[in-house]
């Protein structure tokens, strides 16, 4: 399976990087690590989960929060070709080099990384920075004109708009996959694209991972969907899929980053080609 690597762990790195002095703070020089031992940071994991609730609920990532460098080559708008929102130039705005949603998701994987090790001051300090960033974005959305309250609506006509990807004449980047919000038309929330799998004869897109649960689109569990049963948005920023909660709880999984049990390729795509074939013909609500 091909994978192609993203700049998720660098960014993971970077939030480690920033609770190094902490973590030297809490544990005795000498001391055996047991960073492999630790108890999950509950509470932290529960304030988490909390703030991506939160940040779900408000609605202000307009093109989906799980982009790679840089904003959108078409801007957050329809007929926008600047680059940035609205035209703005990049030396106008703070964070113009780096996706305020790339800055939250990969902070809040290097916070999960600590919550999961059981680091729960770290992970809140970095959680700290977390919210700073984002009531740094939500303040500059607030303080254009960029109808802010009109986001999910805005999302809700990206929807209505989107097309197959079959039907596609132009390329599609890995960084406009990779990370991106998978929703229903209905637009309920389905996960986010976490690997590409390509064909072995084709070398063409044969499939899109779909990480679901866990935090931001940082999935725990992660579900093989046929490339041909997506659409997309006119900005390409959402992913649409035409099935329910209930169907994706239901689909084959995938575990450790690869098609499991251990079984031929061909096999393993077979069911999930079987399962999402008798899912396409079933009508959906969200």
């Amino acid at each position: 399976m091909r994978r192609f690597i993203r700049p998720l762990t660098l960014g993971a790195c970077t939030a480690l990087a920033l609770s190094t002095p902490l973590r030297a703070a809490e544990e005795p020089q000498g001391k055996p690590d047991t960073w492999s031992d630790s108890k999950p940071a509950q509470v932290c994991l529960d304030h988490l989960k909390a703030f991506d609730a939160q940040m779900n609920s408000e609605g202000f990532w307009l093109g989906g929060s799980g982009y790679g460098y840089g904003y959108p080559l078409g801007g957050y708008w329809f007929g926008a070709n600047a680059g940035v929102p609205m035209g703005m130039s990049a030396t106008s705005m703070p964070y113009a080099y780096a996706r305020p949603g790339y800055e939250v998701r990969v902070l809040l994987a290097g916070a999960g990384i600590l919550a999961r090790h059981g680091h729960q001051q770290p992970c809140e300090d970095v959680l700290v920075q977390i919210r700073q960033s984002y009531d740094q974005y939500k303040t500059d959305m607030q303080g254009r004109d960029l109808r802010v309250e009109n986001a999910l609506g805005f999302r809700q006509q990206e929807l209505s708009l989107a097309q197959p990807v079959a039907t596609r004449t132009t390329a599609i980047r890995s960084d406009d996959l990779l990370g991106s919000e998978v929703r229903t038309p209905g637009n309920v929330a389905l996960g986010s694209i976490d690997d590409i799998v390509m064909g072995a004869d084709s070398g063409k897109i044969a499939y899109l991972v779909v990480a679901r649960g866990g935090i931001f689109g940082i999935g725990e569990h992660h579900v093989a969907v046929p490339w041909d049963q997506f659409k997309v948005t006119p900005n390409l920023n959402i992913l649409v899929l035409d099935t329910s909660k209930g169907d994706m709880d239901k689909a084959p999984q995938i575990t450790g980053s690869r098609f499991a049990p251990p079984a031929p390729f061909a096999q393993q795509t077979a069911k999930a080609d079987a399962y999402w074939s008798a899912a396409a013909k079933t009508p959906h609500t969200d």
